[in-house]
């Protein structure tokens, strides 16, 4: 396949990067709010923690949309392509936001404002599982395969640009209201100002060509199988498998360091909450400049170092991490969060090469949204609340570093166990005939 020209990558990557900020921004947001508003508007209860809890349940359901999010969007996205279901997804979690901002709370509305919140939060995760594949794979199936893993990472960029974006506008609204106005109407605004931020991300996203790969698939007739997932499943049960581990340490880590961290910080350590917001903004956007560096690090190291010492980083570190923010001190939450998101970024930037180089180009889209959104279920949807539970059963920190660590010893025998895909050519992985020659995925280098 010829290279892009590096004006027509530049253009595709930041696309993908514009879209995937917005709908982090709106799954975030969702995160955050739950945190700090939705516990007393949608679960008023006596106790703040059990409130604080029910609302992060609600928070974990829109994890649990997201694999039907991946198996739908990877389904119509391997059979059609990967730039219309990028535009659909956009749509669903930009409408999904906007309409959150504009619901009535439990004292207006009763016990339907709170179904109504998950109905939402339900559609929110479903567009959020097709989200990620397309977009990673839009960029991974354009450019230089010498430079997969630095162009293939700024998607993933996405992720703390929108919680940054999503932070950010939460803090300011802290800062220049009141507690009450804040929980009145403030936290309105965040959600309502997604309904701008879409229609920016969609005149962009269409401007984009499809995925030259994908185009070459379809030029030589490679047939997608009528189920693309029952393909993934006979061809690729292992990497689903090893995607599935790859995710666990880095996805739990993700939600203890910036939810958790919000009830830990107020809750727990006593801090203000724009101490904590400040903490996690800043972080945010070391982590965010820092993801290219590790993908561009993946290409000359491979993919699996780079994610191993991410992964041991963060077991590691995780003892560190609630120390440090008992300390109350501003500097030493910082330092806290900020570690923790650069060990992160070590296995989220090679990530979306990583598992776009182990799938089939007509069944990659569906592969890579499954062996994805599978793992936020039992990673980042249970986090916060397992979090939550062991904060009120223990009062410490430990235990919730422990069950980090345990994570982080998972990820790092998945990761151990798999081959290197630095050097997999995309085009040499394709379906023919409706069968994938699975041999073709290593290049003469690697045989």
């Amino acid at each position: 396949m010829a290279n892009t020209p590096p004006a027509r990558i530049g253009k595709v990557v930041g696309a993908s990067l514009v879209g995937t900020t917005i709908e982090w921004y709106d799954f975030f947001l969702y995160g955050s709010a739950a945190a700090l508003v939705f516990n007393k508007l949608f679960f008023p209860t006596e106790d703040a923690l059990t409130g604080t809890l029910l609302a992060f349940l609600t928070y974990a359901i829109g994890f649990v949309a997201r694999p039907l999010g991946g198996l739908v969007f990877g389904h119509y996205g391997d059979r059609l392509g990967r730039k219309r279901l990028l535009v659909v997804s956009l749509l669903m979690m930009g409408g999904a936001t906007f309409l959150i901002g504009c619901l009535p709370t439990y004292a207006s509305l009763g016990v339907s404002a709170p179904l109504l919140l998950t109905l939402l939060r339900l559609v929110q995760g479903f567009a959020l599982g097709g989200e990620w594949g397309g977009a990673v794979l839009l960029v991974s199936e354009h450019g230089d395969p010498r430079n997969r893993g630095f162009w293939a990472s700024w998607p993933q960029a996405g992720a703390p640009g929108g919680n940054l974006i999503a932070t950010g506008v939460l803090a300011l609204l802290a800062a220049v209201q009141s507690d009450d106005a804040f929980l009145s109407w403030g936290w309105r605004v965040a959600f309502l100002l997604s309904g701008v931020l879409v229609l920016i991300g969609l005149w962009i996203r269409l401007t984009v060509t499809e995925s030259p790969v994908f185009q070459e698939a379809l030029t030589k007739q490679e047939a997608a199988p009528k189920a693309p997932i029952l393909g993934v499943l006979r061809h690729h049960w292992q990497d689903v498998l090893i995607a599935i581990g790859a995710r666990l340490a880095e996805n739990i880590s993700y939600y203890v360091i910036t939810a958790f961290v919000l009830v830990y910080g107020t809750e727990a350590a006593g801090l203000p909450k724009g101490t904590v917001l400040n903490a996690v903004l800043i972080a945010s956007a070391v982590h965010f400049v820092t993801i290219p560096l590790w993908g561009a690090l993946s290409d000359r190291l491979g993919r699996r170092p780079v994610y191993l010492i991410g992964a041991a980083g963060t077991g590691l570190w995780a003892f560190a991490f609630f120390p440090l923010i008992d300390t109350k001190s501003f500097g030493l939450v910082v330092l806290a969060v900020t570690v923790g998101l650069l060990f992160h970024g070590a296995m989220y930037g090679p990530q979306a090469a990583f598992f776009s180089e182990l799938f089939a180009t007509r069944m990659r889209y569906s592969g890579v949204s499954i062996g994805y959104q599978l793992a936020s279920i039992v990673a980042g949807a249970l986090a916060p609340i397992i979090a939550v539970a062991l904060l009120g059963s223990y009062d410490s920190g430990l235990p919730i570093s422990v069950y980090v660590a345990a994570a982080a010893v998972l990820t790092l025998i998945a990761v151990f166990v798999a081959r290197e895909t630095r050097d997999r050519d995309l085009t040499a992985i394709a379906p023919t005939s409706g069968e994938v020659q699975v041999a073709a995925a290593r290049t003469p280098k690697e045989a």
